[in-house]
């Protein structure tokens, strides 16, 4: 799978393991998910026997125990065979009378270009060693689940079916494995240039090693030009309909594969945090306030009636990207219908700051490169704002932090309370300063 994305990473992955980037904790996060969604899955198929035993790879000595297993089990858990100098592993693969089906388990909510070329080739693999297989699919989660109570693994899960695709592929894959063979007599590392497949379908772990690799040219530092221009009939235009008070308004969100809580889906985006800065009107004193989840428990009753609260009933929520929160709060309203009303119109106030900084828009300024995020607008309309010296400073690893909590003692605990508020106290107050900044080129 490394070869498919990049020669180069494939080669590495092989000869120069020392050269990859550090394994850090969110990666790891995303392998053990993975693993736990597999360990999950194997409840649908009981009373099986592990083939990988000790081993802390899969191996050679897998291939030996899926042989004797063979013999005698009905249900194998990484289940090893090896063709053409080929080993690869399933995760589950049964047997009915004298035919097999394969089984791969993937943490996500559906079927992926990758997914099938993987189990392509572990059909290639088990096919040619002799294996009577029948079927081959891909378990994932349903992402129509909806936990109520305990997990219904039954229903946390959906296999389907790729048998079809995976034979269309099977000239793909031996050609494949041909010229990765002829990769690996090549003795040198491959020389290919960054690109998209540098994350595509995944982040490569050599980044590193090939970012230190491109060419430095010495050259004029372009200096770009940090001057702002605002389209005022056009920001007057964009902005008549928004009415004082002014919220702020500022969502963080965690994703859990296997729902950790009722009335919640497959990496649904669970609200856990949200910050608010409010203008009564022009010129007011700024009022904050903040809700954050202690980690363990749901956090979206209680952030539901904070919100309700701190929102009142008029006045526009002014969002940055108002895609991301209004669906969020449409998911509230679905799940806590009890609270449908009063989130709908929430939902309903809500207005986006974003669009009049996009390319060619209302707001302009050279040194935006062309792009509009908060955290690229901000540090050019008021530089004195930024997220440098922040511990968390940007959405994925608040989200990520979030999610450690239930395990850490008290002391780190409350650190990353601290740690999350302060982070999404700016997100808030960036979108005041620079509604403040536009707002005085406009006066």
């Amino acid at each position: 799978m490394y070869g498919l994305q990049c020669h180069k990473r494939f080669y590495l992955n092989r000869f120069h393991k020392e050269l990859a980037n550090p394994l850090d904790e969110r990666s790891e996060a995303v392998f053990q998910s993975g693993t736990d969604a597999g360990l999950l899955a194997q409840q649908l198929f009981p009373n099986g026997v592990n083939a990988q035993g000790e081993e802390s790879w899969i191996c050679q000595k897998t291939v030996e125990n899926t042989a004797k297993l063979l013999e005698d089990n009905e249900v194998i858990y990484e289940a090893a065979f090896m063709f053409n100098e080929v080993i690869c592993a399933v995760d589950i693969l049964v047997r009915k009378g004298d035919a097999y089906y394969a089984f791969e388990v993937k943490s996500t909510n559906g079927i992926k270009s990758q997914h099938i070329e993987d189990a392509a080739l572990q059909y290639y693999v088990l096919s040619n060693c002799g294996l009577n297989l029948k079927d081959f699919s891909i378990i994932h989660f349903d992402r129509e689940y909806v936990r109520v109570g305990d997990i219904n693994i039954e229903q946390l899960f959906k296999a389907e079916s790729i048998l079809e695709d995976v034979l269309a592929k099977q000239g793909f894959i031996a050609k494949n494995i041909s010229d990765l063979k002829k990769l690996i007599q090549l003795k040198r590392i491959p020389d290919i240039e960054m690109g998209n497949h540098c994350n595509n379908p995944y982040p490569c772990n050599f980044s590193n090693y090939c970012n230190s690799l491109v060419e430095r040219i010495e050259e004029e530092t372009r200096v770009l030009n940090n001057s702002i221009q605002v389209d005022k009939p056009a920001w007057l235009q964009y902005t008549a309909n928004i009415k004082y008070p002014l919220f702020f308004f500022d969502f963080e969100t965690i994703q859990y594969g296997v729902p950790q809580f009722n009335f919640s889906s497959p990496y649904q985006q669970i609200p856990f945090q949200y910050s608010l800065h409010v203008l009564l009107e022009p010129n007011a004193k700024l009022i904050h306030s903040a809700y954050l989840g202690d980690g363990i428990n749901d956090p979206r009753p209680a952030l539901i009636e904070q919100m309700i609260r701190d929102l009142g009933s008029n006045g526009s929520i002014i969002t940055w990207n108002m895609t991301f929160e209004k669906s969020a709060i449409k998911k509230l309203a679905e799940n806590f219908p009890d609270y449908q009303e009063e989130l709908i119109a929430i939902h309903d106030r809500i207005v986006d700051l974003m669009p009049p900084f996009r390319p060619n828009r209302i707001v302009y300024s050279e040194a935006f490169e062309g792009r509009y995020s908060i955290k690229k607008v901000l540090p050019v309309m008021v530089p004195d704002l930024s997220y440098e010296n922040l511990s968390i400073q940007e959405g994925g690893t608040a989200s990520f932090r979030y999610g450690q909590m239930a395990e850490m003692p008290e002391d780190k605990r409350e650190q990353l309370r601290k740690d999350l508020l302060d982070y999404c106290h700016l997100d808030t107050l960036a979108m005041v300063k620079i509604w403040e900044c536009v707002k005085g080129e406009t006066d």
